[in-house]
């Protein structure tokens, strides 16, 4: 049953992230930027065995903001990705600051849930502070990767839209390795044993090289939504 739903999220929330981009443009990669930033650090605290391997969840969220500054990358610009990692920072530290506020408050006589909202949300300090750092240094990493991926081919081939799988996977699967190993160090060294933590290091990774793989047409398909808005724009620019 874990594999199926881990399954059915990856097709759901790339699904959603190319929906986003096809209605809204880039605001509506910057707005999945957000959401899948705060909801992954919610996600991350539940712990499942599937395939074979204890992980967290909240990978495939993770997976779904680098396909989101891929995209940016490839369609809009390395401004507009690098502005997508900013909104994704600023979501972080906002919701951080606002997860723990509710627990400054005295609950009624009649409150059933604070216990629970303490439970889950006095954990997120360490974690939230973890995944931030991580978010900041492996997704800086992966727009200028990418880019210098761009750029080596660009020159060596004398052509700018091909090879575009080898700059998302060359880009992505680097820095998710980064993403796996620092989030694993920074959030869970003291919490579970060394083996739980390779395990949560090594499924974690895995999860993303098949993320990465599977989000290679999605990026292509987005670019092909990203030529035809392009196209859309310039026929009103000249019937203007």
């Amino acid at each position: 049953m874990n594999e199926l739903l881990l399954l059915l999220s990856v097709v759901l929330i790339f699904g959603a992230t190319l929906l986003a981009y096809m209605f809204f443009g880039r605001s509506g990669l910057y707005c999945m930027s957000a959401i899948a930033t705060i909801v992954a650090n919610i996600e991350v605290l539940i712990l499942v065995k599937a395939f074979g391997m204890e992980q967290t969840l909240g990978n495939v969220l993770f997976a779904a903001t680098f396909l989101a500054t891929d995209i940016l990358s490839e369609c809009e610009g390395k401004r507009a990705a690098n502005k997508a990692v900013y909104i994704g920072i600023f979501a972080s530290l906002f919701f951080l600051a606002l997860s723990q506020s509710w627990m400054l408050f005295v609950p009624s006589d009649g409150d059933w849930v604070m216990d629970s909202i303490t439970t889950v949300f006095s954990n997120t300090p360490r974690l939230i502070t973890a995944s931030l750092v991580v978010y900041a240094v492996s997704q800086f990493f992966d727009v200028w990767l990418y880019h210098k991926w761009w750029n080596f081919t660009e020159k060596k081939f004398g052509n700018k839209r091909k090879f575009l799988w080898l700059r998302n996977n060359g880009s992505t699967l680097v820095s998710q390795l980064i993403n796996s190993f620092l989030f694993t160090i920074l959030a869970f060294v003291g919490t579970y044993d060394f083996p739980t933590l390779m395990s949560i290091f090594a499924s974690g990774y895995v999860i993303f090289i098949f993320t990465t793989l599977l989000d290679t047409p999605a990026v292509y398909f987005a670019r092909m939504i990203g030529d035809r808005r392009k196209k859309r724009l310039n026929v009103l620019i000249d019937a203007e």
